[in-house]
This record gives C-alpha cells, sequence and structure tokens, in this order.
C-alpha cells in the first residue's frame, strides 16, 4: 500500500460517525446493509448517511451493490486488512516476531447515563 492510500484511508475514518458506521458494516460481514438499514441502526436522516456511505465508498472502505431500488454497502475488509499491514509490517525493524506485544484486551467503556 502507498503513503497517499493509507492517508485516505485514515483520514475517512476520521469522523466518529463515519467510524460508527463502517464497524457497524463489519459487525455485518458478509452480507452487509442497504442504505436504510444503516440509517435506522445509527439513527440517521436519510442525506447525511448517503453522504457518509459516498465518501467511505469513493475512499474504497466500502463496496456498493444494486439490489433492485436498494443499495446494499458492505465493508471492503480486503483493504483494511491491507490498511492494518501498512501499519505494522515494519514492527520492529521489520521483524514483527520479535516484537513482545502483549495480547490486546478490549477496554470496557462506560457509557453516560
Amino acid at each position: 500500500m502507498e503513503r497517499d492510500t493509507a492517508v485516505t484511508l485514515l483520514g475517512s475514518l476520521a469522523s466518529g460517525l463515519r467510524l460508527d458506521l463502517f464497524r457497524l458494516l463489519v459487525r455485518q460481514a458478509p452480507n452487509g446493509l442497504v442504505a436504510g438499514e444503516i440509517a435506522t441502526a445509527l439513527s440517521l436522516p436519510a442525506t447525511n448517511t448517503s453522504f457518509h456511505l459516498k465518501a467511505l465508498t469513493q475512499a474504497g472502505l466500502l463496496s456498493v451493490m444494486q439490489e433492485g431500488r436498494f443499495l446494499r454497502y458492505r465493508a471492503n475488509l480486503s483493504v483494511v486488512t491491507e490498511l492494518i499491514g501498512y501499519l505494522t509490517d515494519e514492527c520492529c525493524a521489520g521483524n514483527p516476531g520479535a516484537c513482545s506485544v502483549p495480547p490486546i484486551v478490549p477496554v470496557q467503556t462506560r457509557r453516560p447515563r
């Protein structure tokens, strides 16, 4: 992956709403969701949802397929896998096996009441 491509992908995810949208579609992989289902799940107006879906699709993070009168969006997991590889391939001077990185433990966050 080239640096400019990584910057574009990361920039596309630099919005909390777009990150939520992308993570929703990752959870729904491989089937994805139609635009209306995405808007409902994230409590967004259709126009706002379309704007963000278009940005993520143009960046290459989503694929879209026409299904009758609906558009089905899917997370492009191969692009994200490539991005993660780009971010980590030089770990420990290019020898990731030498890294003593502890396992990632999910952090439990409290949601405000």
